[in-house]
């Protein structure tokens, strides 16, 4: 009886293990990607990621899309003292401000310091990148008065207004904007935060970064594949999932393509088997980026957040110090900082020449 189950046992183990390598995901693959034409977008707390790491990674990053995002730092930009100040600035200051609002123009002091220390790239970088900031007109989340000291922070940084598209004049809530029937309405401030406004957002986004561009496709050539981050986790906590997608135009197997990073915000992550918080797949596959990205030789990657119940119950990316070892002094804005780290690793990967001995280059061999 004892031996039987023992084999049971061990018959068991061996079918989950083996399970467990089946859905493993493969690594994320050097594409020889043009690392001058590195881009980033994201909402909520995805365009406050959006918004530090293309200011941190200046030299590395040519543009930037921010929905419903506050300036670099807006966390520590805050006159609060004790250890939960950079949370209550973020949650309060740089979210619903019932006084003040962060000031751009402090984000811009704060930046210049921190790059004189060597902590982020040297800021003469920013003045090159195009922008594309975006409040809605029903944004009860991230006020509009927020979101214009982004603006007011490149316009100190000297980026000319014509590499800048500020878009306030949407009646839309908090949400990355769509053109699909079953998303919320677009004035809508609630979970998952897409909203039927007759547009796909993500495209004119990508318009603004990359300029003109081909009109989407209507089916889709390339491939949506899943890419193990655990390899980008490994030197401390980062919050990330164990898994994270990305899609891979079909010219991109044989043409030089572009790198476009794109940051889901709260709640809007996939969260692997956890289907209590999350939002599955929709985000990486009904936002409109695959279908233009497809037409135009852009690779988009779609990093993911897992929800923590200690540090991160929401599933939102870092901007104000969970990842940090010292969450009264955090580091989430520099270069180095976990999850700064961690993306700009991925971005480097893509950049980096493809290999032959790659699985998607056999699997696609030019």
């Amino acid at each position: 009886m004892r031996l039987t189950f023992l084999k049971s046992a061990l018959l068991a183990a061996l079918w989950l293990a083996a399970g467990s390598l089946a859905h493993a995901a493969a690594p994320l693959p050097a594409l020889g990607t043009d690392a001058k034409q590195n881009t980033v977008s994201g909402l909520s707390s995805g365009a406050f990621m959006a918004a530090q790491f293309s200011v941190a990674n200046s030299a590395a990053v040519s543009g930037a899309g921010i929905v419903a995002g506050g300036p670099f730092y807006c966390a520590g930009l805050g006159s609060l003292n004790g250890a939960e100040r950079f949370l209550t600035t973020a949650t309060t200051l740089c979210m619903r401000p019932l006084g003040p609002v962060p000031s751009g123009a402090a984000a811009w002091q704060a930046a210049q310091k921190f790059a004189g220390q060597g902590l982020i790239d040297p800021v003469a970088n920013i003045q090159r990148q195009r922008l594309y900031i975006f409040t809605g007109a029903s944004d009860s989340i991230v006020l509009s008065k927020v979101v214009a000291q982004t603006r007011a922070f490149y316009q100190n940084a000297g980026v000319p207004d014509a590499q800048i598209r500020y878009v306030d004049n949407v009646n839309a809530g908090h949400a990355l904007l769509t053109a699909n029937e079953d998303d919320l309405a677009c004035p809508a401030n609630a979970a998952p935060n897409l909203n039927n406004c007759g547009f796909f957002q993500s495209q004119d986004i990508l318009r603004q970064l990359y300029g003109q561009l081909k009109p989407p496709v209507a089916k889709l050539s390339g491939e949506l594949r899943d890419f193990d981050q655990t390899e980008f986790s490994k030197k401390g906590y980062t919050g990330l999932s164990d898994i994270g997608h990305i899609y891979i135009p079909a010219a991109c197997r044989k043409e030089s393509c572009r790198a476009h990073v794109v940051f889901h915000g709260c709640t809007q992550q996939d969260n692997g088997n956890d289907k209590s918080i999350g939002m599955g797949n929709r985000f990486y596959t009904s936002t409109g980026y695959n279908e233009i990205a497809d037409s135009n030789r852009i690779v988009v990657l779609y990093p993911q957040i897992r929800s923590d119940p200690n540090r991160n119950p929401q599933g939102c990316w870092d901007f104000w110090g969970y990842s940090s070892k010292d969450p009264v002094n955090p580091d989430y804005y520099v270069k180095k900082a976990p999850q700064m780290a961690a993306i700009r690793a991925m971005v480097d990967r893509l950049n980096s020449p493809r290999l032959k001995g790659d699985r998607h280059e056999r699997e696609h061999p030019r």
